[in-house]
């Protein structure tokens, strides 16, 4: 492990509204489905060890609670809730290399790393994740084209089983471990601590374009065009028809290489104040904010030196954002299908959303390159992935989503499982062939609702 142990306070951890939130009630980011569950919060690395003999109905391990459908969650279960284990272990100013307890979060990481010159080598449209919960599901980000998936810079964790075993994980020490764990939804045994290589920048700031499109072909010669641009993403207009069908912006930058002040973030202070009504998303609503998106930008063609917390993190700004949805929630669903039947899937598919009539403004579509996760269950593989969100209605959001899922499969693609709450056994079995090699590593303690719906197995203890 790298040496120079630094302390909290050089650490300046600093707990904000969204970070609290992991406290019970435990519900997903998606705030569907609700289930009860015993919430056990974690402080120390030997916490897990300690209670897990004495654990009915199984356990799993959860950190921020991001992931939109039953992933982190458990029906009637253990929820081991590790933001306590927030410390930092040590970092190497020469390497990059910080280790760090796996519930720090993202944010925790970047207010100490910023200002020493890091940042994240992978990050999600959100900060507030764990480090256990991005290695759990091998998260990705706008350079995977260039950087792969968060995995590719683990370099080691210490994985500690319910038995009271404890394995170093890496690519060279238990490699079997190591794979079946990144990517594997925090079920293979209890992430205790990690060291993640960060990358030097000399700037917050990150040299922005934004440039319309109009239709796939557009967004895939944009794509094509900037394979030497670090970071790439799109938004998409899933509503409109006709002449404006798949409009959007297509979103690329680099972080600058002007030096300039390295400051941690100021914390958020917007915050949604409540549950909006069910009729708030509807298609007009979307449809006229969607419009409004498009032309946000005077000029098909805009450049701009951007503040990386806006062009990484533009919904962290508003804390609770998920509750525009209402209390029923949202069902997210992303897809990636590969190169072989992108454009067509993806036609397909937009065309299928937009007859639907159902709302969806955060719409994400990107390209994944081809470097390989060492993920045994990761996501990510090369092609095309776009991500949508819809308010849950009665009677029509999940047969939607049942047909989109169903055409992902008819193209050879697959549906990202920390983004999923209605995906069946059949179609996940479909997607991840590996699942049954994957089991064999599972904890006989851990599960969650999202495992148990695909596979049908549950704890065993």
């Amino acid at each position: 492990m790298p040496t120079a142990p630094v302390t909290t306070e050089q650490l300046n951890l600093r707990s904000t509204s969204e970070e609290q939130a992991a406290s019970a009630p435990f519900e997903s980011w998606g705030r569907y489905p609700t289930y009860g569950a015993n919430i056990i919060p974690l402080n120390w690395q030997g916490d897990f060890s300690a209670i897990a003999p004495s654990l009915l109905n199984g356990a799993l391990p959860v950190g921020m609670g991001r992931s939109y459908g039953d992933a982190c969650l458990l029906k009637d279960g253990n929820l081991l809730v590790t933001t306590g284990m927030n410390r930092l272990i040590a970092f190497d100013a020469e390497t990059g290399l910080l280790t760090a307890e796996a519930g720090i979060t993202l944010a925790q990481i970047l207010d100490f790393a910023v200002p020493r010159g890091f940042f994240l080598p992978v990050s999600p449209g959100t900060k507030y994740v764990t480090l256990g919960g991005a290695i759990a599901n091998d998260i990705h980000g706008k350079n995977h084209h260039m950087a792969g998936t968060f995995g590719c810079h683990v370099t080691q964790f210490e994985l500690v089983r319910s038995d009271g075993s404890r394995k170093l994980c890496s690519p060279t020490q238990n490699p079997d471990w190591y794979a079946a764990t990144i990517g594997g939804l925090g079920i293979t045994g209890f992430i205790t601590w990690a060291t993640l290589r960060l990358k030097p920048i000399v700037s917050r700031l990150i040299e922005y374009e934004g440039i319309q499109f109009h239709g796939i072909d557009e967004f895939l010669s944009l794509t094509d065009e900037s394979k030497d641009v670090e970071y790439t993403v799109s938004w998409v207009d899933v509503t409109s028809t006709g002449k404006n069908f798949a409009r959007g912006i297509f979103m690329q930058g680099d972080h600058s290489q002007k030096r300039d002040t390295l400051a941690p973030s100021p914390k958020p202070k917007l915050v949604f104040p409540f549950d909006a009504p069910g009729f708030a998303l509807n298609r007009l609503s979307v449809s006229l904010f969607n419009t409004a998106y498009f032309h946000k930008q005077f000029s098909k063609h805009s450049v701009s030196m951007q503040d990386y917390e806006p062009f990484f993190y533009p919904l962290d700004k508003v804390l609770h954002w998920n509750r525009m949805y209402g209390k029923r929630g949202l069902l997210q669903f992303q897809y990636v299908i590969p190169w072989e039947h992108a454009k067509e899937g993806t036609v397909a598919i937009l065309h299928e959303v937009a007859k639907s009539g159902l709302a969806s403004f955060l719409a994400v579509l990107k390209a994944f390159g081809d470097v390989p996760s060492p993920g045994m269950m990761s996501f990510p593989k090369p092609g095309i992935t776009l991500a949508l969100d819809f308010p849950i209605k009665a009677d029509r959001t999940f047969p939607l989503v049942h047909r989109l899922a169903e055409m992902v499969l008819e193209f050879g693609g697959r549906l990202y499982p920390a983004k999923d709450a209605a995906m069946t056994p059949k179609q996940f079995q479909t997607f991840y062939p590996e699942w049954q090699q994957f089991a064999r590593y599972r904890d006989p303690l851990l599960t969650s609702s999202f495992w148990e719906r695909v596979t049908g197995e549950t704890s065993a203890l």
